[in-house]
């Protein structure tokens, strides 16, 4: 099982090829999807990590993936366009959802 990178710097698709990671820079909505069939289509991909920005402009087949398809598995990782604190209110979101609590 293999582990994909989207991301729209290629700083970010150069320090991941480092550690062992293949990615793809994609900066519009098409090159966000053709990336994603890519690795859809793939059997070896098990993990797609993108950028929540790049993943909104395909929010769709992200989703249709994640509900309908047992692999790859696709988990948005904050980039240099999401804030920490953005971030820390989605995962409390999810957490909220997840279990109907305000947090």
């Amino acid at each position: 099982m293999r582990f994909v990178l989207i991301a729209d710097t290629h700083d970010t698709v150069m320090g991941m090829r480092l550690a062992g990671v293949a990615g793809a820079e994609a900066h519009t909505p098409e090159e966000v999807r053709e990336a994603l069939e890519r690795a859809i289509a793939d059997p070896d991909v098990g993990i797609v990590l993108i950028s929540p920005r790049l993943a909104a402009m395909q929010q769709q087949l992200v989703d249709r993936v994640r509900l309908h398809s047992r692999r790859p598995l696709i988990v948005e990782v904050p980039d240099r366009h999401v804030g920490e604190t953005a971030y820390a209110d989605r995962i409390t979101g999810y957490i909220q959802e997840a279990i109907g609590v305000k947090i």
